[in-house]
């Protein structure tokens, strides 16, 4: 990090903002030109604000030299993190399909379901037992009832689950939970992020509608940070002045966040497009640029879904999806 002070600084102010930085534990080294004073720091800034160095009186402007993240950072961790969920791996060259429906709505649907994906190759369930809706009216799922019926269709099925946390309220109800999915919604509810770095579980991570690919990171940095090493980052869409499709599907932040970190990515293009008719296409192509793995919403009877119904597949759309993404998986750019 470089900070560039204003001509003529106090040099007491000077001096104390040095023994302040010292005090983090940075080195400083100390450059004085004709025109202008610059602070090299040497060390972990990843604590450092920006904002409020850039208020001080003495100071110019302040230049990041490199990232913010440090745990995620592939500078710092070259080779790819691979989850274990049960014997399910995720990342390092391994691909694994997650598949269920939007929401959990019965015994038998959601068993139902679980045998056709489990058929077809996914490797975990989803269902969302607790719905983060639009509308107050909207069904907003079964909530304990639903984590319970989850855990049925794993004891059924062998398939490891996953399903979203609202509020920490709710965290002790997710004890025998496989991953705990962070929405888009909560990617920057810090304090939720925080208590989740205390697990030693895996969690996904959804990147938020409007959100950065540092942003993501930051957020996953806020886990890691806890303790907790085993994060799944998600893309699923961002939000544009597209209205052809629910979200606009970012697919190019797969190979940027490759780049940056060593994290799975997976890809939902189910939330993405919010058409059943495009999910296939989305899928083949996140698979053909190097993620990870996928997630898939998948109904028995989309057309009477309580949630998502649109863009739900059946599960012979599934089974047919997943022979295509099979396909083009030795191609894929990794």
């Amino acid at each position: 990090m470089v900070i560039v002070l204003k001509q003529k600084p106090d040099e007491n102010k000077v001096e104390e903002l040095m023994k302040r930085l010292r005090g983090m534990g940075l080195d400083i080294h100390q450059s004085r030109g004709q025109n202008s004073t610059i602070l090299g720091l040497v060390g972990d800034t990843s604590a450092v604000d920006i904002d409020a160095l850039s208020a001080l009186e003495i100071v110019e402007t302040v230049k990041r030299i490199q990232e913010p993240y440090k745990n995620a950072n592939r500078k710092f961790h070259p080779a790819d993190t691979v989850i274990e969920v049960g014997s399910v791996k995720l990342g390092g060259g391994n691909f694994a399909v997650i598949a269920g429906p939007c929401s959990v709505e019965s015994h038998e649907q959601l068993c139902a379901v679980a045998a056709d994906v489990k058929a077809a190759g996914a490797a975990m369930l989803r269902g969302g037992a607790f719905k983060p809706r639009t509308s107050p009216y909207a069904f907003q799922g079964l909530r304990g009832e639903g984590i319970k019926l989850l855990l049925e269709a794993k004891k059924e099925t062998g398939l490891p689950i996953v399903t979203e946390i609202m509020d920490l309220s709710q965290l002790y109800l997710f004890d025998e939970v496989d991953v705990i999915q962070v929405g888009a919604r909560n990617m920057q509810n810090f304090e939720m992020l925080k208590e989740l770095g205390r697990l030693h579980k895996p969690i996904l991570l959804k990147r938020g509608l409007s959100s950065t690919l540092q942003e993501l990171l930051m957020s996953a940095e806020y886990i890691m940070a806890g303790g907790n090493q085993q994060v799944i980052l998600c893309e699923r869409g961002i939000r544009t002045f597209e209205t052809a499709t629910r979200n606009t599907l970012d697919l190019s932040a797969i190979p940027a966040l490759r780049a940056m970190t060593h994290l799975p990515i997976i890809v939902d293009p189910s939330h993405a497009t919010g058409h059943a008719s495009m999910v296939k296409p989305m899928a083949v192509a996140a698979a053909a640029a190097g993620a990870d793995g996928l997630m898939i919403e998948v109904h028995n009877d989309p057309a009477n879904a309580l949630c998502d119904g649109q863009q739900s597949l059946t599960p012979g759309q599934f089974a047919d999806t997943m022979q295509a993404v099979q396909a083009v998986l030795p191609f894929a750019c990794r």
